[in-house]
């Protein structure tokens, strides 16, 4: 095992309702790998240093905040109600923006909006959840891959679990962070041998080999 960049960093983003599984999959799938390579980091990055409501109530601390400006290979963007006001954080966007251009920018279902909101996603394609809850299922809803479609016009909508475009990756759907977390150690330069050890691990296995194929790239 031989990773391309010794010392990968992935840093959530976490945020007022923001979906826990979003960002707890991908954060589970790292800690899990950390066992077999422990120079793997994870960590949790919120605009300020201090406690953090996501949904349900589900309360957490971030390691660090924007003025932190922590070292990131990638940064990842969860989904939840919550996105529909980080899609007007101007602060977010500013530290989105400043990031090294070799930091992978990457999200989980309506993650996704907060990038095409800020022009990301135009001639690219992403991905977002394809199942409605019932609300957005109703006429005064919307499903969320055809509301990003709303959000970026120019976005090559996909119906892919993951979708990478190069700098940006994006998952659909609220459970697409652990093939996100996978395909993340996958861009990192781990061997396909290393991720199935840790999704075996994990017990997900029988699951990822049926989702490893839902992939696009582009």
């Amino acid at each position: 095992m031989t990773p391309t960049k010794a010392g990968f960093r992935l840093g959530i983003y976490v945020f007022k309702d923001a979906k826990v599984l979003d960002f707890a999959a991908p954060y589970g799938v790292f800690s899990v790998a950390r066992r077999f390579d422990p120079e793997l980091d994870v960590f949790l990055v919120a605009e300020a240093l201090r406690l953090i409501q996501t949904q349900a109530g589900f309360t957490v601390l971030p390691n660090y905040d924007f003025n932190d400006r922590p070292d990131l290979d990638a940064f990842l963007i969860p989904g939840g109600p919550g996105t529909r006001q980080e899609m007007h954080n101007t602060n977010l966007h500013a530290y989105v923006s400043a990031l090294p251009q070799d930091c992978l920018l990457t999200s989980v279902c309506t993650g996704s909006w907060i990038y095409g909101s800020m022009g990301l996603l135009d001639g690219i394609a992403a991905t977002n959840r394809k199942a409605p809850d019932r609300l957005e299922a109703s006429n005064l809803g919307m499903v969320p891959i055809d509301r990003l479609q709303q959000i970026a016009p120019s976005c090559r909508v996909s119906r892919a679990r993951v979708v990478d475009a190069g700098r940006i990756v994006t998952a659909g759907g609220i459970a697409s962070g652990m093939e996100l977390g996978f395909h993340l150690l996958r861009r990192a330069g781990y061997p396909e041998s290393f991720i199935d050890e840790v999704a075996r691990v994990m017990e997900y296995k029988t699951a990822y080999d049926h989702y490893r194929v839902d992939l696009q790239t582009s």
